[in-house]
């Protein structure tokens, strides 16, 4: 009995763990990157303060850095409704970041209608409007709706011609819609681009084995896997060497 006292005592003694203090975005955000359990707290404790917007904001990203993506997307929705009875600027990012968030979760219906609006609000500058179109093709695919997953992605190439990724998106969509050639030429821009990103390598590795060239995809699945081993890419690329002993089979592209 008194061994156990004495541990009530000292658990009563011991002081509660105070919740760091945050009042700009920027302190939320460095929080959140190193602390992102008690940027949440923090965050919580800024709006109710009076921390607005920024403080909601600021709980999104918390949520989001913890890996808690619903309830993440569930706080920039919020921000954006806020911000447009507010008439503030930052909706449509707030929107967009709801999107992502709702793709890392699996929802990728609410994931498009966040995009939907974002897109309808008006992204400032031409190549956020890119970026915003590849993520809306994503959902799309997820949804198996892949002729707006096109007309996305082609808009993004477009927008973004020098992002490397958007050219994998393009031909692993390419892939899926059966065209072999578009595929190719597609990941050949990526390879031009970034000969070396493990998203390219592993998409390069795909086209490679579904256009019968074994020993290739065998290669660049390779490279992918010792280039970046703890990315999702290079996790893909390890998969299908090791689960394709004869002939290697697509390695799912993982979204960014």
């Amino acid at each position: 009995m008194i061994p156990f006292l004495l541990a009530l005592a000292a658990a009563q003694a011991a002081p509660a763990q105070s919740v760091p203090v945050v009042s700009t975005p920027q302190a939320c955000a460095a929080l959140a990157r190193s602390a992102p359990e008690q940027a949440v707290q923090a965050a919580g404790a800024w709006r109710l303060q009076g921390g607005g917007l920024s403080a909601l904001h600021c709980q999104g990203l918390a949520y989001s850095a913890s890996e808690k993506w619903a309830p993440a997307a569930g706080a920039f929705e919020q921000a954006a409704a806020e911000a447009e009875t507010g008439k503030d600027a930052r909706r449509p990012e707030f929107l967009v970041q709801a999107g992502n968030a709702w793709l890392a979760a699996g929802d990728a219906g609410k994931a498009k209608a966040a995009f939907d609006s974002a897109l309808v609000a008006g992204i400032g500058s031409p190549e956020l409007r890119g970026e915003v179109h590849l993520d809306r093709a994503r959902a799309a695919v997820a949804l198996g709706s892949l002729a707006p997953a096109r007309t996305d992605i082609d808009l993004a190439l477009k927008l973004v011609p020098g992002d490397p990724f958007a050219w994998v998106l393009s031909s692993a969509l390419a892939l899926k819609e059966e065209k072999i050639a578009r595929a190719r030429a597609d990941i050949a821009q990526a390879t031009q681009l970034a000969p070396d990103d493990p998203d390219v390598l592993l998409q390069a590795g795909n086209v490679a084995g579904v256009g019968g060239d074994v020993e290739e995809a065998r290669t660049l699945f390779a490279k992918a896997a010792k280039a970046a081993p703890d990315t999702p890419a290079g996790r893909a690329a390890a998969a299908a060497l090791a689960a394709n002993a004869g002939e290697p089979e697509p390695a799912a592209t993982p979204p960014s």
